[in-house]
């Protein structure tokens, strides 16, 4: 895939209206963090966002974030992406939050690397088999496995159905798991759903094309970010 290049001037205002959707959904824009994806693009994205004043990007491959962490300082990056237990140490001293920590093993080699790194555990919430995460009713033992291996579990993630009504079902469901575990992050919505992630208590959304504008086509999908 080719990478995309984003002129800066236009991603400062779309940053100031994906925040304006968020205050319109209801949430405080200053308690709901942006998490730019820049993966597809170059790291024209990276200069932009810090141009715009987001620091707190994100990225779903490997090379790309490699190819990227030295574009910009202060960045945090986040981990956004489903991923292969041999790729975690391609990254893992990049990353400031892992979002997608699915199952124990996973979890396990992130904090071979890293130990005491902040994680989220994904959840299937959707019950879609083209989705990570494990199953709503296996989270509380993921949290545990995850804990037993020292990490700093902050809260969960989710990838939505499309449509308002299931991804209003699968963030309710996310919710609903974080209170009842106490944690409080809650990464979901993308640049499509995000409205009805806010209104169930987002504290991230992870956000691309509403940022950087359309990505170049590449073969098979990574729906962890939009």
């Amino acid at each position: 895939m080719i990478a995309v290049s984003v002129p800066a001037a236009e991603v400062a205002v779309r940053l100031a209206a994906v925040r304006a959707r968020i205050e319109r959904a209801g949430g405080d824009p200053d308690a709901v963090a942006v998490v730019g994806v820049t993966k597809g693009f170059d790291a024209s994205a990276v200069h932009a966002a810090v141009g715009a004043g987001l620091v707190d990007l994100g990225e779903s491959y490997a090379q790309e974030m490699v190819e990227k962490v030295d574009a910009e300082p202060g960045v945090r990056w986040h981990w956004v992406g489903r991923l292969q237990r041999n790729k975690v140490r391609q990254v893992a001293a990049h990353v400031a939050l892992w979002h997608s920590v699915d199952r124990a093993s996973l979890g396990a080699e992130i904090a071979r690397r890293t130990p005491g790194a902040a994680v989220l555990a994904q959840v299937n919430t959707s019950g879609e088999g083209t989705k990570g995460g494990c199953a709503p009713d296996e989270t509380a033992a993921l949290v545990a496995d995850l804990r037993a291996e020292g990490l700093e579990v902050r809260g969960l993630m989710t990838v939505a159905l499309r449509g308002p009504e299931g991804a209003a079902s699968c963030f309710r469901t996310l919710r609903t798991l974080a209170d009842d575990l106490g944690l409080q992050e809650r990464s979901m919505g993308m640049s499509d759903d995000l409205e009805a992630a806010v209104a169930e208590g987002a504290t991230l959304v992870r956000v691309g094309t509403a940022l950087f504008g359309p990505r170049a086509r590449r073969t098979g999908r990574d729906v962890t970010d939009g």
